[in-house]
């Protein structure tokens, strides 16, 4: 499983907003250049994020985005799925075994299904797991033990 630039670029996003978070709406201009992103492509990511509710957009001159909800109440899992769509290393995790849409004729007796399933759960748990404030602490505690970015 690959993560795309969608999934990536987002979080990165994100955690720019979350590095503001308080100070009022942030520029997509500014994040873009603070990130060495193309601002096309973040306002491309900006409108399912704020369909979501993970993220607001102020309009005007002195408009811009910002986080809907602490850092700390944002999963890492919860960008993801909301760019990319669900977490599947196969695609016949995609739909249940019995389901109309299935892809695999084989699902429902697939000796391997399960080992997908597993580390299927392990992946959106550890995404899960992990908030845009635990990014900031980690990055502070970064600066205060003197590592170079």
């Amino acid at each position: 499983m690959k993560i795309s630039t969608k999934g990536r670029y987002s979080v990165t996003a994100l955690y720019e907003l979350a590095q503001r978070y308080g100070k009022g709406p942030v520029s997509l201009k500014s994040v873009a250049q603070s990130q060495g992103l193309s601002e096309n492509y973040l306002e491309q990511l900006m409108v399912p994020l704020r369909r979501a509710g993970i993220v607001q957009s102020i309009r005007g001159a002195q408009g811009g985005y910002l986080l809907a909800k602490k850092p700390a109440d944002i999963t890492i899992g919860s960008i993801i799925t909301t760019v990319e769509g669900p977490i599947a290393v196969v695609d016949c995790l995609l739909a249940d075994v019995d389901a109309a849409e299935q892809k695999c004729s084989k699902a429902c007796g697939c000796v391997t299904r399960g080992i997908w399933e597993k580390v299927c759960d392990s992946i959106t748990e550890v995404l899960d797991s992990i908030t845009l404030q635990n990014l900031l602490d980690n990055d502070q505690n970064k600066k205060n033990i003197g590592c170079a970015h």
